[in-house]
């Protein structure tokens, strides 16, 4: 089963660049990797996908094609089962997250997630809410390290609000911790004051176990990347933040090759916009894991470029694209299917090891967009405007044409 533990080995064999789930920089084929053809499979991965709600199963589709391709031309061979999650299962089962939905992605090597929720179940009781099921996915597949890639593609730097200037450059990982604090802290509910008004409450709690966990994938992150990290907390007032600084810095014992900073969350927020630069690995607890990350993922200029990957000590992760599911767009191929792509690479690169397939399918992302095609999220004058299933179609071209990463 694909692991947390597998991911990072994998990715500790020596090489000649920074290994990071950034996009890789194009160069021309090597000579003697050229393919005419799919290869005889000597790898068989199984992948659950979760299509889910509004644009979710038009890019799960492009995303499916294009893990197909670029694993056959590498020796992989994929076995897919699609299960019903979000609004579709409480449509089609009356809950967000079926047993049998959650039993096939244990079951899986990976899980690859398009997108939940949607206006029709917004009014729905929280235990009844698409988001309800994303919750216990992660919860029961045992994921507590989110990691969010936000690189300022060339390509796309004016699509970013920020000066050029500012955005040009930017590749920070955000390393969110993705199962305890204030989100799962207890007690939490609602009650009474001895005033009699009514109040709500919620507990941000942290064990050192949960703290030295998160910190450890954050450092290894940082030593494949540029080797700084910024541990991220609220230690002036949090006794949580506190106890969080405290052990992130005796971690940082563990990693004398990896230069560790700490950052007060207001000042990080200002400085994303400030100077996102600075930033290589931003490692944070989940509450402003959830919000940094949004931030960070707007300097690129589209949520729609953005993958995830979710990971765990052991089993499978769950990969999925950071945006929502836009039914306002649902059904028109005008959604934007490269996050989606980019978290199946993701999933290649963390989730099974599979490091040649993984940097195929971005290097293939970076020719699309290289040769022009851009959906509607991304356009600018000058360029192709293509929907949903083109944009596949053109990755697909560029998959089979064997545009290689760097080694």
């Amino acid at each position: 089963m694909a692991s947390l533990q597998l991911s990072f080995k994998s990715l500790s064999a020596p090489c000649r660049h920074h290994h990071n789930a950034s996009l890789p920089k194009q160069r021309p084929p090597k000579a003697g990797r050229i393919r005419c053809g799919a290869t005889t499979p000597t790898r068989r991965y199984s992948i659950t996908l979760l299509p889910g709600d509004g644009i979710g199963p038009e890019v799960i589709s492009v995303a499916k094609g294009v893990l197909s391709l670029a694993g056959s031309l590498e020796g992989i061979e994929f076995g897919f089962q699609e299960m019903p999650m979000g609004g579709a299962a409480l449509d089609l089962t009356g809950v967000p997250l079926p047993d049998e939905t959650l039993s096939a992605a244990r079951q899986s090597d990976a899980a690859l997630l398009g997108a939940i929720g949607g206006y029709k179940w917004d009014k729905n009781e929280k235990h009844l809410k698409p988001e309800t099921g994303l919750l216990q996915l992660r919860e029961g597949l045992k994921v507590f390290a989110n990691l969010r890639p936000a690189t300022v593609l060339p390509q796309l730097v004016d699509a970013s609000t920020l000066k050029k200037e500012v955005a040009e450059g930017v590749d920070l990982m955000v390393v969110r911790e993705l199962t305890g604090g204030i989100y799962f802290g207890k007690p939490r509910g609602f009650s009474s004051d001895q005033n009699g008004e009514e109040i709500g409450f919620n507990t941000e709690v942290y064990a050192t176990s949960e703290i030295d966990r998160i910190a450890r994938v954050a450092f290894e992150t940082a030593r494949k990347r540029r080797g700084k990290l910024c541990s991220v907390d609220k230690a002036n007032v949090l006794e949580a933040s506190m106890l969080w600084r405290r052990r992130v810095t005796a971690i940082a014992l563990e990693y004398p090759d990896v230069e560790l900073t700490h950052m007060y969350v207001d000042n990080a927020a200002m400085q994303l916009v400030r100077n996102p630069k600075q930033f290589d690995t931003i490692v944070t607890n989940n509450i402003f894991g959830d919000i940094l990350s949004d931030e960070a993922s707007m300097i690129t200029g589209s949520i729609g470029m953005l993958p995830s990957a979710s990971l765990g000590e052991k089993g499978p992760g769950l990969f999925e694209p950071i945006h929502g599911s836009a039914p306002d767009i649902a059904g028109q191929d005008k959604a934007n299917p490269l996050a989606t792509v980019l978290s199946a690479a993701m999933l290649l690169k963390y989730g099974l090891g599979e490091k040649d397939a993984a940097e195929r399918i971005e290097a293939a992302v970076l020719h699309t967009l290289n040769r022009g095609f851009r959906t509607g999220d991304i356009y600018s004058d000058g360029n192709t405007l293509v929907g949903c299933k083109q944009m596949g179609e053109e990755v697909l071209k560029s998959v089979e044409s064997e545009v290689l990463a760097p080694l």
